[in-house]
């Protein structure tokens, strides 16, 4: 393990590192990979907090205490590399789960006052309508990401702007439909309306 774990401290991109440190883990069938999750999730090195995001990730479908942490603890880290796994963290969890039974999750995060939660749902989807359930919704994808068109948060407002331009590549008509309604005037929205158009 101690070996693993340096071996991933000394790569500094990416993400591949992360997962097949992560599913080596998983392979060996530790006794408790929840607790060990736990303990990676504070470690001093991101890589290893990129680690335990991973294996909570992966045990969120059985075990709601990995969700409840990704939620809880691993929002919080100040690492951008750590909420992009946080992101792929919650896109599993909704593939594991369905996306059509992951909607009151889907919702509840969304709703969330921490803006690494709200863009972890987002960020994590993308793309939302390649995705079982939004692809033959893609209207209801349209209207939650939307939700946070005007978001304190640049960095969740970048978020919602790309997701919509990946959508709008395949359904520009209902993309136009949505940000035909924004009020324009409003700096934050037209930061977001601008991300939406596809060059």
């Amino acid at each position: 393990m101690d070996q693993l774990l340096e071996g991933i401290k000394k790569i500094e991109h990416g993400f591949k590192h992360i997962v097949e440190a992560g599913s080596l883990i998983l392979k060996d069938k530790p006794d408790n990979p929840f607790d060990l999750a736990v303990s990676f999730s504070t470690d001093e090195y991101y890589q290893v907090r990129m680690l335990a995001t991973y294996l909570f990730g992966q045990l969120s479908a059985d075990d709601p205490r990995a969700l409840e942490m990704l939620e809880t603890r691993i929002a919080h880290d100040t690492n951008w590399r750590v909420q992009e796994m946080l992101a792929k963290a919650f896109d599993h969890y909704c593939q594991i789960i369905g996306y059509e039974k992951s909607l009151p999750t889907i919702q509840k995060w969304l709703s969330d006052k921490n803006a690494n939660i709200r863009r972890a749902v987002i960020e994590g989807l993308r793309i939302w309508t390649s995705r079982p359930y939004f692809k033959d919704n893609p209207t209801l994808a349209i209207q939650l990401i939307s939700l946070h068109k005007s978001d304190d948060s640049e960095y969740l407002r970048k978020s919602v702007g790309n997701a919509l331009r990946d959508i709008s590549k395949h359904h520009p008509e209902k993309v136009l439909a949505e940000t035909s309604t924004w009020d324009l005037t409003d700096k934050k929205t037209t930061f977001t309306y601008k991300l939406t158009k596809t060059k």
